[in-house]
């Protein structure tokens, strides 16, 4: 059983998706392309967003995807890794921040009655 965790996005794949739901994807690539246009915000940073937004979400093709697109871009590789990092203190500060739950249920479940 030689089969890695993630199949890899092929033709056939594409085509699948496309056969079977044609409406949706032609307006998620729409909507893809709107985003990533050049706005108020430059293609450049657009897509160094979607690279530390891959990395949240862990998706490993749009990791794949947005980091060369980034490059494309014009990031180099120091501001690709530095997004990256502001990512993983983001998803960080996320855990940190939300110790104020488990706290205070602590001061709940501790409280005497």
């Amino acid at each position: 059983m030689d089969q890695a965790m993630y199949p890899a996005a092929t033709k056939e794949i594409a085509k699948k998706r496309a056969d079977l739901a044609p409406e949706p994807l032609a307006a998620f690539k729409a909507f893809s392309r709107a985003v990533f246009a050049q706005g108020a915000l430059d293609v450049k940073t657009k897509q160094l967003i979607a690279v530390a937004v891959a990395h949240v979400t862990q998706c490993p093709y749009c990791i794949k995807g947005h980091t060369e697109g980034a490059s494309k871009a014009g990031a180099s590789d120091a501001e690709i890794m530095e997004a990256i990092w502001v990512a993983a203190e983001m998803r960080a500060g996320g855990a940190y921040a939300h110790s104020a739950l488990a706290l205070q249920t602590l001061d709940h479940v501790h409280k005497p009655e």
